[in-house]
């Protein structure tokens, strides 16, 4: 009896252990179990802190942009903003936006000095500085080839190792582009050469590079460039090496579900912008189409519709503003405000424009702060919930948490009592709880 009294124990001993430990596997392997620690608190608002044409001196009063921001720090401070990302901080191969980074390690461009980073960084704080991270593709230092140097990842045979076979150059030796886990082939770039992640070079030196940005410039997190170009497996590895507080991925896409496959490749470890919500508000508030804003299932369009603790949503940025694009893609420019009531009030990780905060006058820049402070009274998260109001005619009408309910379009609409007006403008208005 007493032997069969300890093997019992023994056995529920390890079942106890067995159990625990499957349910140890579960929780690591399962989308987004280690996307905390990269995916903020969920709290926060960032400002995208350049536009299209910041590195022209002669925009700027002839000062280089980032002295500009340094300059702006306590008004981007008592505005309410956690984060502003950065341009790309590295050499490029040409004047301009520095999206075709030649030398990684050597950090000045048409933004500015290395020593002007630093102090713009420095000045912001307690905001944090996301830097735009260009690793897609890269340019030879004197060629646009595969003459990498600062740093370059090995001898020239090892350079074109670095690049993809079948680039634009005709100059890699490495794998061919890989495809995306729903099947697509990554997206190449044309005027840059096309980088093979799967190399164990190019991954060290990508690793080098979050490091110096971390370490020496004191950025705190990362925008990923063009993520469309390599699998997503990388950036949660980049992400593992440099453990930012914050990272989210350009996954250039409409389509809900490609974006929230691009973040299940990154095993849930970076946030993506939001394109497909969007895409839903340029068109509701375009063409007085509301019901883009509400799925059949009545949930929300877009990703935060799907996998709201994963998007960064947005309505401008620099490569949809009308000078970069003749206006093809950009926001209504008389919608701008309904576009920021509805996602400084929904889930998600709201992004603000620098030009519609500094460049759309006084009043425009007062409802945007109003905004951030009513999200941040009423405790909205990337995870809140969110009840549409089921007639879309006209507008579109939603309560948010329970604490904040909001109107965007012409018809009227009110949450009913126990509210009051917080905001209201052309078309949209804002209520808390009284």
């Amino acid at each position: 009896m007493k032997l069969s009294l300890t093997r019992n124990r023994w056995i529920v001993r390890f079942l106890g252990f067995l159990f625990a430990f499957l349910l140890l596997v579960v929780l690591i392997t399962a989308p987004g179990a280690l996307a905390a620690d990269y995916n903020g608190t969920g709290k926060e608002v960032i400002l995208q802190g350049f536009h299209w044409t910041s590195y022209k001196p002669e925009n700027n009063g002839n000062k280089h942009w980032y002295q500009i921001v340094k300059e702006n720090a306590q008004n981007i401070n008592r505005a309410g903003f956690d984060y502003v990302w950065f341009p790309p901080p590295s050499r490029s191969a040409a004047s301009d936006n520095s999206y075709l980074p030649t030398e990684w390690y050597t950090l000045e461009n048409g933004y500015g000095t290395e020593n002007e980073l630093k102090e713009a960084v420095t000045a912001l704080k307690p905001t944090l500085a996301l830097a735009d991270i260009v690793i897609n593709h890269r340019c030879g230092t004197a060629t646009g080839g595969a003459d990498f140097t600062n740093p370059a990842f090995g001898n020239s045979e090892q350079n074109r190792s670095a690049v993809v076979t079948g680039d634009d150059c005709n100059c890699g030796t490495g794998k061919p582009e890989e495809r995306h886990h729903n099947g697509s082939i990554s997206e190449s770039n044309d005027a840059g050469r096309d980088l093979d992640h799967t190399n164990p070079l190019v991954q060290a030196k990508v690793k080098e590079f979050l490091d110096k940005l971390k370490t020496e410039i004191g950025f705190a997190g990362w925008r990923y460039d063009q993520v469309r170009g390599y699998n997503g497996y990388y950036v949660g590895l980049y992400n593992d090496a440099s453990k930012p507080v914050l990272s989210v991925g350009e996954f250039w896409d409409d389509n809900s579900q490609a974006v929230v496959d691009w973040v299940d490749e990154t095993r849930g470890k970076s946030m993506a912008f939001d394109f497909p919500t969007r895409a839903a508000l340029v068109d509701a508030t375009l063409n007085q189409n509301y019901s883009r804003l509400k799925t059949i299932s009545g949930k929300s369009p877009g990703v935060i519709g799907m996998w709201p603790e994963m998007s960064v949503t947005f309505i401008e940025n620099h490569d949809t503003e009308a000078v970069r694009n003749g206006g093809q893609k950009r926001f209504p420019d008389d919608k701008v405000m309904q576009g920021y009531v509805y996602i400084l009030t929904h889930p998600g990780i709201p992004t603000v424009f620098w030009r519609h905060f500094f460049d759309g006058g006084d009043s425009q820049k007062a409802q945007i702060v109003k905004l951030i402070e009513i999200r941040k009274n009423a405790g909205i998260t990337s995870k809140s919930s969110v009840f549409i109001e089921p007639n879309t005619d006209g507008k579109y009408a939603a309560i948010v948490d329970g604490k904040v309910a909001i109107k965007i379009g012409s018809a009227s609409w009110s949450p009913g009592d126990g509210w009051k007006v917080a905001l209201d403008g052309p078309d949209y208005a804002v209520w808390t709880k009284s």
